[in-house]
């Protein structure tokens, strides 16, 4: 597993390597295996971030490398989907948070699936993954962004029952905005 910030480090390992096996024999039949990214797997993670970037209609904006998520590998945690082949085709990306309102939470930066597989249940089992580290973490919250234009993503949310806060709008700075912050 990539180590990211938890707190029960020991008791987290163990439940993730329970948790694998468990999607490993229950996906079977689909021809996937859920598991632990590894730094081996970077290079297949980024392009599914730039698959997702121009899927989004914002490939320019994927800055990331590889050699970059090997330096930051302790701030996030990622779960790919391997097809049978070896086959990278799904990923869920997320980092632990702190939020004001209700403390711990898990932030899912991105999950994505390749097209061809998002028939598959796929998307549903990484979603499974990350809900499983969130109880086992004891997190308050899960959050994550889907883009308003983004149908299918949002009925497929809302059918797992994820609320859908359509008035708050996202704040950022990139590296030049914080570097020439006032």
């Amino acid at each position: 597993m990539i180590n990211f910030r938890r707190s029960a480090k020991g008791q987290f390992q163990d439940g993730n390597r329970f948790i694998e096996q468990v999607y490993t024999l229950k996906n079977r039949q689909m021809n996937y295996t859920i598991r632990s990214a590894t730094e081996n797997d970077f290079p297949a993670i980024l392009g599914l971030i730039k698959e997702l970037a121009t899927f989004e209609k914002a490939p320019e904006k994927v800055t990331n490398t590889v050699e970059q998520m090997l330096m930051e590998k302790d701030l996030f945690g990622c779960y790919v989907a391997e097809w049978e082949s070896g086959e990278i085709i799904g990923m869920a990306l997320f980092f632990t948070a702190y939020f004001t309102w209700v403390g711990k939470s898990l932030y899912l930066d991105d999950i994505y699936v390749k097209e061809a597989y998002r028939k598959h249940k796929v998307g549903t089992a990484l979603l499974s993954k990350v809900f499983e580290i969130a109880r086992a973490e004891k997190c308050k919250r899960v959050r994550w962004q889907v883009l308003k234009w983004n149908q299918s993503a949002i009925e497929f949310y809302e059918k797992k029952g994820a609320f859908i806060d359509g008035e708050w709008l996202n704040c950022d700075y990139d590296e030049d905005g914080i570097r020439n912050y006032m």
